[in-house]
């Protein structure tokens, strides 16, 4: 990002996928399964309705952070629920880090409500070279604050827990953003159960894998009197009755089947959807790839998504995130049948065809 003033960069780094998306456009641009919730869910949550002439409850609250707590294997305490993991990121300033280190390509909200408070930020930036593996050694030992992804938003890389536990440190607070953890078959390198790591903050959210996008409904999990400093300035009554129904909902046993079945099931898109990529000319796919998005390098790559979006078909620019360039596009795992579209597109746009021999 480098030749931009600071007002350019906050505009960038505010840059979202639902920016590239729009309605009419077949939707790679969104990481997020379903377009509405399952039926199962939208029961759950039209039943809560008549609640809503009150105020959201102790009682409702306590059921949630119960249901949370019996998913990871933590306690209640141990549990703060958000208005969706952005809320989380939000509340960050509060904790009066010195000197925050976000590790980088990844999902850019951290790092705009730190420097919005004025927090001095470190960028730890990864590379293509080292596939963007964790470095710990490149967080600086000053750091009170280290912020990462895993897997990580826009590489699609899943760090291995026992680096992410390298960065623990006495005095200094880890958030690891698991947006995207339960779309990964079987969690392998979660630290949402993880009780032993001094200063941990694990985020999640339930947008991506339950279609909650309008709802904002997510959690923090860590130690109680670390997220007793997180919520010091909340407002009463922070989240909403449906929000408190729908983390209850997704966090019983049979929800988290259903996210299981869903994640293996995306895997299995996915590693489709890469081999099919990797047979477009020009086109190159970052491997191994764990979470239900790709990222993509292709020369050109700004005036092929111009070129897409012309034929219909919306993709996730690339250079908003620290690190990437316009060559790099990020789009979403979708079946098979879907896929085929947009791989069809691009072949017809990268071989200089015309949009009705695409058509």
């Amino acid at each position: 990002m480098a030749g931009r003033d600071g007002n350019d960069e906050r505009a960038l780094l505010r840059h979202h996928g639902d920016v590239d998306a729009a309605p009419g456009l077949l939707d790679f641009a969104v990481n997020v399964r379903l377009t509405r919730p399952p039926s199962w869910l939208r029961d759950r949550l039209a039943a809560a309705l008549d609640r809503l002439g009150g105020y959201p409850s102790a009682a409702e609250d306590a059921a949630a952070r119960h249901a949370v707590a019996e998913r990871h294997g933590r306690r209640p305490e141990d549990v703060l629920v958000l208005g969706g993991a952005a809320e989380g990121f939000a509340l960050l300033p509060v904790l009066r880090p010195t000197l925050a280190a976000v590790v980088h390509p990844s999902f850019t909200e951290p790092d705009v409500a730190l420097a919005d408070a004025g927090v001095p930020i470190h960028r730890v930036q990864l590379t293509a070279e080292d596939g963007y593996a964790l470095r710990p050694e490149l967080v600086p030992e000053a750091a009170d604050l280290v912020v990462l992804g895993n897997p990580t938003n826009p590489t699609s890389v899943l760090h291995p827990a026992d680096a992410i536990r390298r960065l623990a440190r006495p005095g200094r607070v880890l958030v690891v953003d698991e947006a995207f953890a339960d779309a990964v078959p079987g969690e392998p390198e979660s630290l949402a159960g993880a009780a032993d790591v001094p200063g941990l903050i694990v985020l999640r959210s339930l947008t991506k894998t339950w279609g909650l996008s309008g709802l904002r409904a997510g959690y923090a999990l860590g130690a109680p009197e670390l997220l007793a400093a997180l919520a010091r300035h909340r407002p009463q009554w922070p989240v909403s009755t449906l929000t408190l129904e729908a983390v209850r909902a997704c966090s019983e046993p049979a929800a988290v089947a259903e996210a299981e079945r869903a994640a293996t099931e995306a895997a299995e898109h996915r590693q489709a959807m890469t081999a099919a990529l990797l047979g477009v000319p020009g086109v190159t796919v970052h491997r191994p790839a764990a979470a239900p998005f790709l990222l993509l390098r292709v020369p050109g790559g700004a005036r092929l998504r111009a070129a897409l979006r012309e034929r219909g078909i919306a993709v996730r620019r690339g250079d908003t995130f620290p690190g990437l360039t316009a060559d790099h596009l990020r789009v979403a795992v979708r079946p098979p049948e879907t896929s085929a579209m947009l791989i069809a597109a691009m072949r017809a746009v990268l071989a200089g065809t015309s949009s009705e021999e695409v058509a």
